[in-house]
């Protein structure tokens, strides 16, 4: 397949959500409709660089990071604990977990009384108040593409299923573990990406003055010169 980069006139945005760790979705639509025409053409360009595209159908893209550190891994891990404890206060509510978390949103209001109720699982966490709820969870959702922040209440995004599909899958082995006397189960969370301003791996504001189109471009031709 030949890659025709004038096409790929989102190239740039896209490759930089991407690499920070950002979910794309339809939140930012025209990266997410140009991903969503050309997905073959972006999986094969990202791969000669060096990166493997997801394409979940569910509709939503990410970068598989090479190696997670220690941060990004407990970052994964609140983000799952989060998951599952809006899936039993939903559910206590009388509210479907699945029809809020796929789509659906929680008020800021929400927060105080979560916080509250779970207070033990938080402090695992390291959560003990709600500015901290909101800086180290929250907003690392809204981050990393999982969520939208819309003035007082936050809305789920599609890549949610991420955290959705550990939910449902512990809640089976727990099932099987409740059978076999035991649910004393790990709670695994996503791999996820660190973002660029943490892991300082690319710097598109080079001394030269490079822009993120010239970057990619040179990368772009170093790579064919290693194939020819």
């Amino acid at each position: 397949m030949n890659i025709d980069l004038k096409e790929m006139t989102q190239l740039a945005a896209i490759f930089r959500e991407l690499f920070k760790g950002y979910h794309l979705s339809s939140s930012q639509p025209e990266c997410y409709a140009q991903l969503s025409s050309q997905q073959d053409q972006y999986r094969l360009l990202f791969k000669a660089l060096g990166f493997e595209l997801v394409c979940d159908p569910r509709g939503f893209y990410y970068f598989v990071p090479e190696q997670m550190g220690p941060q990004v891994n407990k970052t994964a891990q609140r983000l799952a604990l989060f998951t599952f404890i809006l899936v039993e206060h939903l559910a206590d509510q009388g509210r479907d977990p699945l029809a809020v978390l796929d789509g659906g949103s929680l008020g800021r209001d929400e927060l105080p009384a979560l916080l509250d109720k779970y207070r033990d699982l938080f402090l695992q966490a390291e959560v003990t108040s709600q500015e901290e709820l909101e800086e180290k969870i929250v907003r690392r959702l809204t981050q990393l593409g999982f969520a939208a922040d819309e003035q007082g209440s936050y809305r789920f995004l599609p890549p949610m299923h991420r955290f959705i599909d550990v939910c449902l899958a512990v809640q089976q082995d727990r099932d099987l573990a409740a059978s076999l006397h035991s649910s004393d189960l790990p709670l695994p969370a996503p791999v996820l990406a660190e973002e660029t301003a943490e892991a300082g791996a690319i710097d598109f504001a080079s001394g030269d003055g490079e822009s993120e189109e010239d970057t990619l471009a040179r990368a772009i031709a170093e790579e064919k010169e290693l194939e020819a």
